[in-house]
């Protein structure tokens, strides 16, 4: 099968030519092992049952043994021997040699795992699902590198609201491409199910009631794209689910959940960068994909244009994955509310103290209201305190990207790649 390009391609040879080994990490099903092949010469499997009772006799008399093999090698889910990142350091350290290692993993290990960290040896890298650039679905006509410039674009998309409603219940999943029948849409609802009574539990020790995860990612999916607190969540759940759970039980799935790369929080911002209270606001929370919402709502393509509203939390969500992909090189992806609510879809700060702001609108219906509100928000910031933003953005579900006469890009998400 031929091998579709990612935007971490770049970053991880990038990395490979200075550091010893490089970990991609991300949600199960996002393409680590297929990358990770692309750049390495040699492999081990770990979760291959063949081979079980061989990696357990090296993994108990000697981890090196591991580490045989042509270079760059690389250690697919690494995490199930997590002795092998300990042995990856230390040779690192005795041949100073650079791109020796790949490593993939869709959890995090245990805490005492891994006796020491990889600073100056390993380097991590965050892979996700598929962007609309990789799957092809973008035309790629417009560059972040090119908005944050401030060079001008142009852009025409070929999405419609109804490819949109299919892309965002399809997701981002690569073997999902391969499919064209409505059998696409049941990617996501296997992941889910596979989560929910398979993955959680391998995580931190312990078994957890399917139940209850069920119906906390039901109350992240009612809210997503929304400041949530933990109590919010807990009161959805008994509320509206009729489920008792505690708090302590509560940060575990939650925890879990993070540990497998299944949600993301956006932190909130107030752009006074060195200000105790730009954390204040709770942080947004956000599934690596929309699919997996759309799966634990149980909606479909058609479900989504009867409800715009949803409809455009779930853009919301799609945009934000795809951003994150493209500005992963550039900075952080943050949002801005204000003590008087007055907010901002997404602000990226670039590494080098730039920085924009970004409002999402899935309809073109609202184009004018979103730049009136980047203009306004660019009026009220404190520039004394974080300089003037480089760019402003209205990212959009609609068909052509350009910038407007008072400066604010229009940005079609189906033109738009790193």
């Amino acid at each position: 099968m031929k091998y579709l390009p990612r935007v971490i391609d770049a970053e991880i040879d990038e990395l490979m030519e200075i550091m010893g080994a490089v970990l991609i990490e991300g949600c199960k099903w996002c393409g680590k092992s297929t990358t990770g092949f692309h750049h390495a010469k040699s492999f081990i499997e770990f979760q291959n049952p063949d081979r079980k009772a061989e990696f357990d006799e090296i993994n108990n008399t000697k981890p090196s043994l591991f580490l045989i093999g042509e270079k760059p090698r690389m250690f697919d889910e690494w995490q199930m021997y997590p002795v092998v990142w300990d042995s990856i350091r230390t040779d690192v350290d005795h041949s100073r040699q650079k791109g020796q290692y790949i490593l993939t993993g869709s959890a995090k290990p245990s805490e005492g795992k891994v006796m020491h960290t990889g600073t100056g040896r390993i380097s991590r890298v965050l892979m996700r699902p598929m962007s609309l650039y990789e799957s092809s679905e973008s035309t790629g006509e417009v560059s972040f590198s090119d908005i944050i410039k401030g060079n001008n674009i142009s852009g025409v998309s070929s999405l419609s609201l109804e490819d949109l409603a299919s892309i965002i219940v399809r997701g981002g999943w690569p073997a999902s491409l391969e499919v064209k029948s409505d059998a696409k849409y049941r990617f996501a609802k296997e992941y889910v199910k596979a989560l929910v009574h398979e993955e959680v539990n391998r995580v931190g020790g312990g078994k957890r009631n399917p139940e209850k995860m069920q119906n906390v990612l039901r109350s992240l999916a009612r809210n997503i794209a929304s400041p949530v607190a933990l109590s919010t969540i807990e009161e959805d759940v008994k509320n509206n689910f009729a489920i008792d759970i505690s708090r302590p039980t509560l940060n575990d799935y939650l925890n879990v959940l993070e540990k497998l790369f299944v949600i993301e929080n956006v932190n909130a911002t107030n752009l006074n960068f060195r200000s105790k209270y730009s954390l204040r606001t709770k942080p947004k929370k956000y599934f690596v994909d929309p699919s997996l919402a759309t799966a634990i709502l149980d909606m479909k393509p058609q479900d989504l244009i009867n409800d715009l509203n949803t409809f455009g939390l779930l853009f919301e969500s799609l945009c934000m994955r795809d951003l994150k992909i493209y500005t992963q090189q550039y900075g952080e992806i943050t949002f801005y509310r204000d003590e008087k609510d007055f907010e901002i879809d997404a602000i990226l700060r670039t590494s080098n103290g730039k920085w924009g702001a970004i409002e999402i609108k899935l309809g073109g219906g609202y184009i004018d209201e979103a730049a009136k509100n980047l203009l306004k928000f660019k009026e009220r910031i404190d520039i004394k305190k974080c300089g003037e933003p480089t760019f402003l953005v209205v990212l959009t579900g609609t068909s052509y990207s350009y910038k407007r006469d008072d400066g604010v890009y229009v940005v079609s998400i189906g033109t738009l790649k790193n």
